[in-house]
């Protein structure tokens, strides 16, 4: 297996550029003697206080503290008291900015460092996925990293520009014009993936 684990420099840059190049990027999480691995298929980019769908829109608060600081680490929060959210820092330190991870495809997982298996989940969804593989609030703070037991790896697969969709974000109807940014951004359902 080609396994480059992404360094703090990937995410040290623009929230969108960093949102569309994690499309398959591979998500690994280590939990006890197993190893998930998925292939990220839809992201969501929150850029900036004046983004008024960023959490960070009404200024640094103890919660959103964690966006303000070095790319590559993780901030997790609980929406409807159910559905933990996984994102991503991005940008320079002190500029608040994170990608939402919406969706993974082809969820395998490794036991005892036995070869991977294909494991038959719904990970469509930033909850499911989430749930799927027990991450909640005990990575948020925590760099993306193998001895975190989360990171995120490049493992050569190329996505052309036409497999690459932008659409509205989810769920944020309250903010404006900032609602009409086509800022998230997923794979084609047609797409073969290796």
């Amino acid at each position: 297996m080609n396994h480059k684990f992404i360094e703090d420099d990937f995410f040290k840059r623009n929230t969108n550029v960093v949102a569309r190049e994690l499309l398959g990027k591979i998500l690994y999480r280590k939990d006890g003697q197993s190893l998930y691995r998925a292939i990220i298929i839809e992201t969501e980019a929150y850029h900036g206080e004046s983004d008024l769908a960023c959490h960070c829109s009404k200024g640094k608060t103890q919660r959103t503290s964690v966006m303000y600081g070095s790319p590559g680490h993780i901030y997790v929060y609980l929406i409807y008291g159910m559905y933990h959210m996984l994102n991503f820092v991005t940008m320079p330190a002190g500029f608040p900015a994170a990608v939402l991870i919406r969706g993974i495809t082809n969820l395998q997982v490794s036991e005892n460092g036995q070869a991977f298996k294909n494991i038959s989940l719904k990970t469509d969804g930033p909850g499911k996925l989430t749930k799927h593989l027990n991450i909640d609030k005990q990575f948020n703070r925590l760099k993306l990293h193998p001895d975190t037991g989360l990171w995120v790896a490049d493992e050569n697969i190329k996505i052309s520009e036409g497999y690459i969709l932008t659409d509205k974000r989810v769920g944020v109807d309250y903010a404006k014009e900032w609602a009409d940014k086509l800022w998230r951004y997923k794979l084609h359902p047609d797409i073969k993936l290796s």
